[in-house]
């Protein structure tokens, strides 16, 4: 399956999707549905996107600081793979019950950037650092005229966390004037424990006076979250995306931690050659 560069409703999708995928890989989760609009099979056309975006994120450790980052934005698609971001998808065969109703599937990988050094927050001194890692795995996803559904589930294979997570998301889009869009979006996510053991909890030799023992188990989080877009001369594409997480109790409970939420916010640009 390909992309088609020469409409308008085209460029919206696949751009506003690509944000969609680098926005929830770069912030800490894990993604949401990236494909861009397909047509025939048998066609060799191909489509990419180049971009910068500043990201900033509250995590819920005690006293750590908001992460600022510049990050580039890379996408590129073709019949056979799908780059969004930090995100490869191996495409397999899927199903096309009609124009607005179809099924996708794929094989994906992908980095997670979620990690912590001890010397980002008070309580996290004497810690051993927590690295981002490196995830693969499966992911399903059904496009229809009510909304865009996804289901993945993906496994750390670095050997870092060593955790693994089933993610369930749902949003919709609406365009407006052809060239403003929205897109609401809710994703719930199961993460194992050695997931929740790995970053937020406290091993045998980190404890201190102030910082007891604390063994994670598996937790679900809800995410809430929304993207604005504006599209000008066909190409260009600014957006803002914003998201609010709730956690689960596992991690609440954790004494690295002081606050119930983390929340996101993305400002970017991406051109579309």
């Amino acid at each position: 399956m390909r992309l088609v560069i020469s409409t308008v409703p085209y460029l919206k999708t696949a751009i506003t999707r690509t944000v969609a995928a680098s926005f929830m890989l770069l912030g800490a989760g894990l993604p949401l549905a990236v494909t861009a609009q397909q047509v025939d099979d048998d066609s060799s056309e191909s489509s990419w996107g180049l971009g910068l975006a500043v990201v900033t994120s509250q995590k819920a450790y005690t006293d750590i600081d908001r992460d600022n980052k510049v990050l580039p934005i890379l996408s590129y698609e073709n019949r056979y793979i799908r780059l969004a971001g930090p995100e490869l998808a191996v495409k397999l065969p899927g199903y096309q019950f009609s124009e607005s109703n179809k099924i996708n599937f794929s094989i994906i990988g992908k980095y997670d950037f979620t990690d912590y050094e001890q010397n980002d927050a008070p309580i996290l001194n004497g810690m051993e650092d927590r690295d981002g890692g490196f995830w693969a795995g499966f992911k399903a996803e059904w496009q229809n005229s009510l909304a865009d559904i996804s289901a993945e589930y993906v496994t750390e294979v670095a050997g870092d966390s060593e955790g693994s997570a089933f993610n369930f998301a749902v949003e919709r889009t609406w365009h407006f004037k052809q060239q403003f869009m929205f897109t609401p979006r809710v994703m719930v996510s199961l993460l194992d424990k050695k997931y929740v053991d790995y970053y937020y909890g406290v091993r045998a030799n980190e404890v201190t006076a102030d910082r007891a023992y604390y063994q994670g188990e598996s937790a679900v989080n809800i995410e809430v979250g929304a993207r604005g877009g504006y599209m000008f001369k066909q190409k260009h594409f600014v957006f803002l995306d914003v998201s609010v997480t709730s956690l689960a109790s596992e991690i609440k409970d954790s004494p690295l931690v002081d606050s119930s939420t983390e929340n996101r916010l993305m400002l970017g640009y991406i051109y579309s050659f």
